[in-house]
């Protein structure tokens, strides 16, 4: 794995760099938001995994994190914040991170929580080479009235239209509640589905990436992730 760590705190650095390093992964450290977004650019595809803290010096975590996502909608991104405010960790989620991790973070938390991101990640890529380009683009293992999502290719039609630049979190959002058409989910059971793990963020976290990804299908046609007030969220394109 080939890892972008954003971290000011050389202690943090230090202390993570020993478990990195029994990973086996490739690490790259920056220091200030300015060299961040610079090295970032040198290879913008070429990262597995973005780790971001919030407060940097030169330019701020919030303002990366808009370059980044400027430059790939992807690319897994991690905050790490010292911000223990929901209105920060939201803001965050809704800047483009796929997750967030709070200071004081134990590194075996960190690790876990890379390990998943990536694996979700990773998904498109392990299950190509099994047919060809053009079997993948009509294989659709999620179908409705006006809804197809391609998990190979990571691709999620409306209308026959593209969904555009979905990240890691959005699309496997949209595919758990597409797969069971009108069922209601509760903010708790899409973080068990979606997030894969024992996960200590707030609700909200839910909020921030489900207003995310209703702004992307709203560029391509009807709304069909309705809320369903007091329970959760449902998946309805009969309306489309």
């Amino acid at each position: 794995m080939k890892l972008l760590m954003i971290e000011d705190n050389k202690s943090v650095v230090e202390m993570m760099a020993i478990f990195f390093k029994k990973e086996q992964w490739e690490v790259t450290y920056v220091y200030d938001g300015i060299t961040a977004v610079e090295e970032f650019n040198k290879d913008p595809q070429g990262w597995d995994i973005i780790t971001l803290d919030l407060n940097l010096p030169g330019k701020d975590g919030m303002e990366v994190a808009a370059e980044i996502r400027k430059v790939s909608q992807t690319v897994p991104l991690i905050i790490i914040t010292a911000r223990d405010t929901d209105s920060d960790q939201v803001l965050g989620l809704e800047m483009g991170a796929d997750d967030y991790v709070v200071k004081p973070f134990s590194p075996i938390t960190l690790i876990a929580r890379i390990k998943a991101l990536h694996r979700r990640a990773e998904l498109p890529r392990t299950s190509e080479g099994g047919g060809s380009s053009a079997e993948a683009s009509v294989a659709f293992d999620v179908t409705t009235a006006n809804f197809q999502l391609n998990s190979k290719t990571r691709e999620a039609y409306l209308g026959g239209r593209e969904i555009p630049d979905l990240t890691p979190k959005e699309f496997d959002l949209l595919k758990a509640m597409a797969q069971k058409p009108k069922q209601v989910f509760s903010r708790e059971q899409l973080l068990q589905l979606v997030w894969g793990y024992e996960y200590y963020g707030d609700e909200r976290t839910v909020d921030a990436h489900i207003k995310k990804l209703r702004r992307k299908i709203e560029n391509v046609g009807p709304q069909v992730i309705k809320t369903v007030w007091g329970v959760g969220y449902k998946f309805d394109d009969t309306e489309e």
